[in-house]
């Protein structure tokens, strides 16, 4: 289990006597590995995740970290290899200012004073919010404590993200400020569990996919994998990527169907575009003949002309 960040073992979750929430999961998650989790609503998601910082306990079965087993490991010493971020940023701002809720996790980690300061300021600068540092985070706009939220996960620096659905509620640029963080802690090799009803964050960005449905893993593979079982997407009540439905609504036409990325779209498309342009070009003159039929060398001559 060296090279395994987050394990489980027949997990078994319950919030009630006789309802599970979770059915016996196994699951081994690589280190750096970028990995999606999907799923309808009450399929188990959240439930899942909240067991790798210690947040809930298992029923039944085992739940590993680094190999190491998180029965009887606080909370507190978990957040140093996970870092968590709730799908609702209420859920875990409490601070009277940004700097201090950003400060607020490497300090509990004891990290000395200086290095302290020097992540604050660091976060601060990545997610745009050093103008803002002073104020309270609970006035503040639901995309900005949004922000505010991932600099203090940033600040805590941990070498395990799991993120749920961290993206909800935001626009185009926060977005896309999100992903591109994301990608940067990806790049370093940091290893990301990413919960999320985004299938095109899914197909962009992870590198494989897990699908959960009533408490139990249904699929598990590559996105392209996922989203070419049509079946099994109705089954979990997932939707296609928008850019996969497109290209599928053209397929009549010649599109190839399968394209799961903006990407792999347009070069479909442009690859469609161009034989149908060398399909409907007027096949080139003979040599010596003109585009009409004529002779060349009579036109030359001025025969035929007006």
């Amino acid at each position: 289990m060296a090279d395994t960040a987050l394990q489980t073992t027949g997990l078994w979750f319950r919030y009630q006597e006789d309802s599970p929430v979770l059915r016996g999961i196994d699951l081994q998650v690589p280190r750096g590995q970028f990995l999606a989790l999907v799923g309808a609503n009450g399929s188990g998601k959240t439930t899942l995740v909240k067991h790798f910082n210690g947040l809930l306990r298992p029923w039944q079965g085992q739940v590993f970290v680094y190999g190491q087993e998180t029965a009887g490991r606080s909370v507190g010493e978990l957040a140093r290899q996970v870092g968590f971020l709730f799908q609702h940023p209420e859920q875990q701002i409490f601070s009277a200012s940004v700097r201090q809720e950003v400060a607020f996790g490497p300090h509990n980690l004891g990290v000395v004073p200086a290095e302290v300061d020097r992540r604050v300021e660091a976060a601060l600068a990545r997610f745009d919010l050093s103008a803002i540092a002073n104020r309270p985070p609970a006035i503040l706009s639901y995309g900005v404590r949004r922000q505010v939220t991932l600099a203090s996960l940033a600040a805590m620096d941990p070498p395990i993200l799991v993120l749920d659905e961290p993206t909800v509620g935001l626009d185009a640029r926060g977005v896309g400020e999100t992903v591109a963080w994301l990608q940067e802690l990806h790049a370093a090799g940091r290893t990301i569990l990413l919960v999320t009803h985004d299938m095109g964050l899914v197909v962009e960005h992870a590198e494989r996919a897990i699908v959960l449905s009533e408490g139990g893993i249904v699929a598990d593979g590559t996105p392209a994998d996922l989203f070419g079982q049509p079946e099994l997407l109705a089954r979990a009540s997932l939707g296609q990527p928008p850019v996969m439905a497109l290209a599928q609504a053209l397929s009549p036409w010649g599109l190839a169907g399968d394209a799961l990325t903006v990407e792999t779209f347009c070069r479909a498309y442009e690859a469609l575009y161009q034989a149908r342009s060398l399909a409907s070009t007027p096949p080139p003159a003979q040599e010596g003949r003109s585009t009409t039929g004529g002779d060349d060398r009579a036109s030359q001559r001025g025969e035929g002309q007006p």
